[in-house]
């Protein structure tokens, strides 16, 4: 695929940027050696390589759960100014 100014002036017009000359130029360029580069990555042959998410192995890096009993409920609301039902009552914030 050939980069064109037409090319340029598009993608610039969908990302909404304002590009000077010398920046249009410069785009059309560094994309030129991008796609040139991505042309060169396709001639690889990858028929034997296992399709992969991360270049090097990912491991759980958390803790197991443990299951542990909760703390009594009386003694959380025994300060609690308000309370209903074994919960603490709150404001009503939303309407």
């Amino acid at each position: 695929m050939q980069i064109t100014r037409e090319l340029i002036d598009y993608v610039a017009d969908l990302s909404r940027l304002r590009l000077t000359e010398e920046e249009k130029d410069r785009a059309e360029k560094d994309l030129g050696s991008i796609l040139t580069y991505m042309d060169k990555l396709n001639e690889l042959d990858t028929a034997g390589v296992e399709p992969m998410s991360h270049a090097f192995p990912v491991k759980n890096v958390f803790r197991e759960d443990e299951v542990k009993p909760s703390e009594d409920r009386e003694a959380l609301l025994q300060n609690a100014p308000v309370k209903q039902d074994g919960c603490f009552k709150v404001p009503k914030t939303v309407e």
